[in-house]
């Protein structure tokens, strides 16, 4: 099939976007088998981990994830269930309204065991041959 003279950034906007859709498989993968998490799930304790008070209001949450304002609220219910246990949910004691969702010391076992194994696929793609060696680079920065 003869390419369009205009494809090549096409073209490239749909590699990188491929690899990126393949990285994520990867990650949900890894994050599924060593800490039982999705990815949203890990991104939703990461965000936590790096408040000052390691609790945060749904609606910061859902900035930092990149969820819609239902899928949020559904995840986090799901990581509040005894099922799951990782996130408790508290009320705001200025405001009655607001609602602020906290790590549990499960939560915290699972982002560990999450980071580790983030850290391990993101490793893994900066070997030779993995990755492009302009994206591979970003990966090994220090």
């Amino acid at each position: 099939m003869q390419q369009h003279p205009s494809s090549e950034l096409l073209n490239n906007w749909l590699e990188m976007s491929n690899l990126q859709a393949k990285i994520e498989q990867r990650l949900e993968q890894a994050l599924a088998e060593e800490a039982n998490l999705s990815l949203n799930e890990f991104y939703v304790l990461y965000f936590l981990s790096l408040g000052d008070e390691k609790k945060m209001r749904l609606q910061q949450l859902q900035e930092g994830v990149g969820l819609s304002q239902s899928a949020m609220s559904r995840l986090v219910v799901r990581m509040e269930a005894p099922k799951c246990g990782a996130l408790q949910r508290h009320l705001c004691e200025d405001d009655r309204r607001g609602v602020y969702t906290e790590m549990t010391e499960i939560g915290k076992d699972k982002l560990r065991r999450g980071i580790k194994a983030v850290e391990n696929v993101l490793h893994s793609l900066s070997l030779p041959g993995e990755l492009p060696k302009e994206l591979s680079a970003l990966l090994v920065r220090k």
